[in-house]
């Protein structure tokens, strides 16, 4: 798709990070807006994690060193629940929070594409083309894993070439395997462009934190932003029509 704006939508480095910042800067309000529900509908997958400590176990109203068998028992429906919950997590971040993150990084590219930001798409997975967006997300998290497994940089490698493949299963409706396919070919020639902006995009976050928190909302949506603009410049790159051969007399 070609678009037709303003925005410099070449597939570099500093042209992706220059048009990320002009669109986020264009679209503020909305896309601090995406950002924060997706903050709050990923909240659930953080709030079971439990950090379990020996010694917070002094302050507990029970002698542990004196009764240490009859205090595990009482202690074991604590841990049920607590793995109760914690599956409930596990399932909620495999199978609800994709359709939101992907949904997310769609409207992104709708304001790269100067289009009115659809924020029916948080959800619309839910109902249209989620079983392809679960399956798309699972496959592209065990590639990765695998890759990791193989002493890590192949795991680096594969998350760089599968970096589009959210974009174009809510862009392209395609299934999850052409959506793995195409993103490996859409990223051919730009694996160190992708590897950069994702290695200066921890550095943004990390500053964003440090502004006192609140400056993480303007740091993740200018790093979507900027990948945003990166796809949308390789798919212009790629749909661009040939120009007609030139015949010679």
């Amino acid at each position: 798709m070609e678009t037709n704006n303003d925005y410099r939508l070449r597939p570099s480095f500093g042209d992706s990070f220059g048009t990320g910042w002009s669109v986020m800067g264009d679209n503020f309000l909305r896309l601090f807006l995406v950002v924060l529900v997706v903050a709050i509908l990923s909240g659930p997958t953080k709030i079971f994690h439990m950090n379990f400590n020996g010694s917070d176990l002094h302050n507990l109203p029970f002698d542990w060193h004196g009764h240490w068998g009859h205090d595990l028992i009482s202690l074991a429906p604590l841990g049920l629940l607590a793995g109760f919950f914690g599956l409930i997590a596990l399932l909620y971040s495999f199978l609800a929070l994709p359709v939101i993150e992907f949904g997310s990084k769609m409207i992104f590219v709708q304001a790269v594409r100067k289009i009115k930001p659809d924020f029916e798409l948080l959800l619309k997975g839910f109902w249209e083309n989620y079983l392809n967006i679960i399956l798309a997300n699972l496959l592209v998290v065990a590639l990765v894993i695998l890759g990791c497994i193989a002493l890590i940089i192949p795991g680096i490698i594969i998350g760089c070439r599968l970096v589009f493949v959210s974009y174009l299963v809510m862009d392209k409706k395609l299934d999850p395997i052409e959506a793995v396919e195409q993103s490996w070919k859409l990223t051919r020639g730009h694996g160190w462009t992708i590897f950069f902006m994702g290695f200066v995009s921890i550095f943004i976050v990390i500053f964003g934190l440090i502004l006192m928190i609140v400056g993480i909302f303007p740091a993740i949506m200018w790093v979507s932003s900027s990948f945003a603009s990166l796809y949308q410049s390789v798919i212009n790159e790629t749909e661009k029509p040939a120009e007609p051969a030139t015949v010679q007399a």
